[in-house]
């Protein structure tokens, strides 16, 4: 590891990169959420180089408030980020705000456009991305008043009229719990048949069913007025809750070859480290339930186990070279050298 130069902006230092890369950085993070943003800043102050490669398309761009992180709640994700790009390159940081293609043997990092990096540890937070169900208005109203996690938003739109669209399996436990922000909690199947069980816990907890196919969801002046059903009945909600199939970016972690788990998660340890030697995964992208006050945990985490993994690294080179020194064989006095 080496000491924290100044501050560089990538547009500053690509030129120095492009084809086989010059620099070794230290670790090479790939993505700038807060999972990958919290590792490279915890990275940087150990005084490792660090490269953040982001291609700019955060998950949750589409919400206009952030909840849930101590002193940070109801501020704009985009300002977190922000925030967070400062700090790093006052550390010394390199961002690079671009893609990547592959990573090569030896850590090569390609980026889009030829350029590569080279790591001595990688640490991968792309994230996930979440695929809605095809019912008109539903992306359009996603991250408005068309949402996701009860803990994120339930309690902006607390007491009021709630639907649930019953799109996913997990639908049921989400309007299960929506009721512990509205006592009015309306679960519409859809075209997923409830069972026995189902149907009396949505009872016993106070959700009313609404059966019927979903057709659309109604919109009145740029506000959601309800949910209409094929059959042209509109059940008034003011706002409503959809569990997403939600597909974490990780083919670059299945090119490496990291383990994945019975769900098709990559798996990893309690820090972060995946099956490959020398890679990190964090966020979203191997936990789809993570908020970004968790990512940002994870990246913590997984950055105090690579500057440990390289800090031993370093040690056992530095015991070879010192052992090296120690048996090596002087040259006779006055002999030609």
């Amino acid at each position: 590891m080496s000491d924290t130069k100044s501050p560089r902006r990538a547009d500053e230092v690509g030129s120095k990169v492009a084809g086989a890369a010059e620099k070794v950085y230290d670790a090479v993070v790939i993505g700038a959420g807060a999972g990958g943003l919290n590792a490279a800043l915890v990275l940087a102050r150990a005084r490792c180089t660090v490269a953040v490669v982001d291609g700019g398309r955060p998950r949750n761009a589409s919400a206009a408030h952030m909840r849930g992180f101590l002193s940070r709640d109801g501020m704009p994700p985009a300002d977190l980020l922000e925030a967070g790009r400062a700090e790093l390159t006052g550390y010394g940081a390199d961002i690079f705000d671009n893609h990547v293609d592959r990573i090569a043997p030896g850590f090569f990092v390609h980026l889009s456009g030829g350029a590569a990096l080279r790591a001595r540890r990688i640490v991968v937070a792309t994230g996930l991305r979440d695929q809605l169900p095809d019912l008109p208005g539903v992306r359009e109203r996603w991250g408005r008043d068309l949402l996701h996690c009860p803990f994120c938003h339930g309690y902006e739109v607390r007491d009021q009229p709630l639907g649930v669209l019953g799109t996913h399996p997990d639908s049921v436990d989400q309007a299960l719990l929506l009721v512990q922000w509205s006592a009015d909690v309306v679960h519409f199947p859809h075209t997923r048949p409830l069972s026995d069980q189902d149907r009396e816990r949505l009872t016993a907890r106070g959700v009313r069913t609404v059966e019927g196919e979903i057709k659309r969801l109604a919109v009145t002046d740029d506000r959601l007025q309800g949910v209409e059903l094929t059959d042209g009945r509109v059940v008034p909600r003011s706002a409503a809750f959809v569990f997403p199939r939600m597909v974490p970016n990780d083919s670059l972690l299945t090119e490496l070859g990291c383990a994945k788990d019975e769900r098709g998660v990559v798996t990893t340890d309690g820090s972060g480290r995946t099956s490959v030697y020398g890679v990190w995964a964090v966020g979203n992208v191997v936990d789809p339930r993570a908020q970004v006050v968790t990512a940002a945990g994870m990246g913590a985490a997984a950055a105090f186990a690579l500057t440990h993994d390289l800090v031993d690294e370093d040690i056992d080179r530095a015991l070879e070279a010192h052992r090296a020194a120690a048996h090596a064989v002087p040259a006779p006095q006055g002999a030609a050298v």
